[in-house]
């Protein structure tokens, strides 16, 4: 029979098997979907099986023709054409999802697992997500790597990171033949030099005069953001409170664990100035303490973006620092004006001290310690503390 060509491939149109000879062939089923057929007997069975190839959208006739060889000389040397098939046609996506899935169980942080894959989907599967895994070497790792190396390095860092476990999961599991490609990217790759420039913040010494602003506005983002910078939270945290969290009689709101950065429950102490911005938003949302204005589809409240503090910040003509940089004016503030111990002050930004001995021998959270000091930012924060002198840095 004649061979196939590349251009009878690509305007074959009619259901049918056309052949290319030794047993391999193009399908076209009914819908039009066309894919690579083996079609040969095998030895241990003497049974004739018909075995995929893989789609014409990802295997070329050329790329056929090879695959179709080297599975007819295993196949005659006793080889199991399925355990091989699975291998072979297994892409690099189907493999991330798959390494995903076993790691889920492992994490406690919600927004890790979600980046975790997010961050393959969004840039490494447009370069190879759809390639046989077996198919992506070193060049192609680099090719996804390389656009986001410096602009985006904490990113792309973990991104290596995550492709490598992929790898090292098909390596082990029989899908890859090679090295770790990964392995071979230490020189290809420029090194950056860690930044150690901060989220901006706001001086401590003007915060209580922003607080004065602030409380003037109108709207939900207002609240959120005072409630914010007076328990010293991440803004995620508090945009996501929910009622059944918070203790009003015990002045307490524990933030579960699936919210919190280091996946572990977070008690956080309310001043009285606190517990007075959660007066003002009662009754807004039975679930949401800070609701957005929308609704989702079935009328239910949804948490604000991050984005409604920069539009906050317009109207208050204000420019220059970040939401998250009020923690660090919370912690410069404990340092230079309450001088609160550094276990107290970092435990109120729920950050971990010590070495991982220490840490497993200090299991109070300094809670009371730190309801005085929460207390103590508020009527600052409120100017009720007096005048404050501020100390001159060294």
């Amino acid at each position: 029979m004649p061979k196939l060509t590349a251009r009878k491939v690509e305007t074959a149109k009619s259901p049918g098997m056309y052949g290319d000879g030794e047993g391999l062939y193009l399908r076209i089923g009914p819908s039009g979907a066309k894919s690579w057929i083996l079609r040969m007997v095998v030895p241990l069975t003497n049974k004739r099986r018909d075995l995929g190839l893989g789609p014409v959208s990802l295997v070329s006739l050329a790329e056929a023709r090879e695959k179709s060889r080297e599975l007819r000389k295993y196949i005659r040397e006793g080889g199991d054409p399925d355990a091989l098939r699975k291998k072979e046609t297994l892409t690099f996506a189907e493999a991330a999802r798959r390494v995903h899935a076993q790691l889920l169980p492992t994490w406690k942080n919600k927004k890790h697992a979600e980046t975790w894959l997010s961050s393959v989907e969004a840039y490494a599967n447009p370069h190879f997500g759809n390639r046989l895994i077996s198919t992506v070497g070193t060049a192609d790792v680099l090719k996804a790597l390389t656009p986001i190396w410096t602009e985006k390095n904490e990113t792309a860092s973990r991104l290596k990171q995550r492709i490598s476990a992929v790898f090292d999961w098909a390596k082990g599991a029989g899908h890859y033949p090679h090295e770790n490609p990964v392995n071979g990217l230490k020189k290809a790759l420029p090194k950056v030099k860690a930044s150690d420039s901060h989220m901006a913040a706001l001086p401590w010494s003007d915060v209580p005069g922003f607080m004065i602003d602030l409380a003037g506005r109108e709207g939900v983002s207002a609240r959120t953001l005072e409630f914010i910078i007076l328990t010293a939270v991440r803004s995620g945290e508090a945009r996501g409170a929910r009622w059944s969290e918070i203790d009003l009689p015990a002045r307490t709101w524990t933030i579960p664990g699936e919210r919190m950065k280091r996946g572990i429950p977070h008690r956080v102490p309310l001043s009285a100035e606190a517990l007075a911005v959660l007066e003002k938003v009662k009754g807004l949302d039975p679930e949401l303490v800070f609701p957005s204005p929308n609704r989702d589809k079935d009328g239910n409240g949804q948490a604000q973006s991050d984005m409604v503090f920069k539009a906050l910040y317009k109207r208050m003509s204000r420019e220059g620092f970040t939401t998250h940089g009020f923690r660090s004016s919370f912690r410069d503030w404990c340092s230079e004006s309450a001088h609160a111990e550094r276990e107290i002050a970092e435990a109120a930004l729920a950050h971990a001290t010590g070495n991982s001995t220490e840490r497993a021998y200090a299991r109070s959270d300094l809670f009371e310690r730190r309801r005085k000091l929460m207390e103590r930012w508020g009527q600052y924060l409120a100017g009720k503390s007096g005048n404050v002198v501020q100390l001159a840095r060294g």
